[in-house]
């Protein structure tokens, strides 16, 4: 694992094409910004873990069908605690 450290509007990038920009600091939360194709899947870790396990349950319990391992992406994130699950947005910087 690379660790970083970065201060409130700096950068980070990984590859050619994807940047993550610390946005804000408040208390033990960071937020960040992340600039990626949109064919590059991104989520928060417990996110990805449910579509895993939703696309493992779907598919009879076998490994995910995508190329290289990779996992499917739905279009919606399923109920949580009564809550709607949020879509992730893009936004152009």
């Amino acid at each position: 694992m690379l660790i970083l450290t970065r201060k409130l509007g700096e950068n980070i990038r990984i590859g050619d094409k994807i940047k993550v920009t610390i946005l804000d600091i408040k208390g033990g939360q960071v937020k960040l910004g992340i600039d990626a194709p949109p064919h590059v899947a991104v989520h928060r870790e417990e996110i990805y873990e449910r579509i895993r396990e939703e696309n493992r349950r779907a598919s009879g319990g076998g490994q995910p069908s995508g190329r290289n391992g990779a996992v499917p992406v739905r279009t919606r994130i399923p109920r949580q605690n009564g809550k709607r699950g949020r879509k992730a947005r893009r936004t152009q910087v």
